[in-house]
């Protein structure tokens, strides 16, 4: 528990910070939960809906609805450590302010491997981000670790770290390329052997080539169930 505890002060001290240094700061809350159903053992099912609201917007706090997100993805076990999957996501946007729905389609690639206590994850996305007016692709890559915070073996009850670090390249007809990165930390319980609860925090540096960088604060909670 004194790592849990360290690690939210920190994450105290990492917002504060940033939030004093910069004018072009955007928080958002963003809460989600999950449902993984395996069909068979190479062969299973995603389905995610997630909320997210404004915290902090123009310098001003207060939560302020954005969007809601339905995602499913269909997930093809090819080894042991290795799988593919497609996705399909559907984002409403226009019920909470002026702005466009967008239906995204995913290709992802999965490579995992643990030699010891950490697990060590490499992860390729292909997305199509259809609005009204624009198809954006975006290419992504994420290297993530995951490991208990007690022991050797994560056991029912015990807390655990996920971290991660992803570059997202978006290029559409018109359109400059747009270069982000994200960086984000969770601590997660598993709580049931079906049940694990997540929370932490995601920082984004978006548009990274231009004059002035996008610094977007992500506070977020999961839920995920597997049946």
């Amino acid at each position: 528990m004194s790592f849990i505890r360290v690690l939210g002060i920190g994450t105290c001290l990492v917002l504060s910070i940033t939030l004093n240094a910069q004018e072009n700061v955007t928080g958002f809350w963003q809460p989600q939960a999950a449902i993984d159903y395996d069909v068979s053992p190479t062969y299973g099912h995603n389905f995610s809906v997630a909320y997210r609201s404004f915290f902090l917007e123009d310098e001003n706090f207060g939560l302020t609805s954005r969007q809601l997100d339905l995602v499913h993805f269909s997930k093809l076990v090819l080894k042991e450590n290795q799988s593919v999957a497609l996705g399909i996501q559907y984002r409403f946007r226009d019920i909470f302010e002026n702005a466009s729905n967008e239906l995204r389609l995913t290709q992802q690639y999965n490579f995992k491997y643990r030699p010891f206590t950490i697990r060590y994850g490499h992860r390729f996305r292909s997305e199509q981000r259809i609005t009204t007016n624009l198809t954006t692709h975006r290419f992504r890559y994420r290297f993530a670790i995951d490991f208990p915070l007690k022991g050797q073996k994560l056991n029912l009850g015990e807390p655990y770290l996920v971290g991660s670090a992803e570059q997202l390249l978006s290029v559409a007809k018109g359109e400059s390329s747009q270069y982000d990165f994200r960086l984000n930390g969770q601590i997660g319980w598993q709580l049931d052997k079906e049940f694990k609860l997540q929370i932490g925090m995601e920082y984004r540096f978006e548009e990274y080539t231009a004059p002035q960088i996008q610094h977007v604060i992500f506070l977020l909670t999961t839920v995920q169930l597997s049946l």
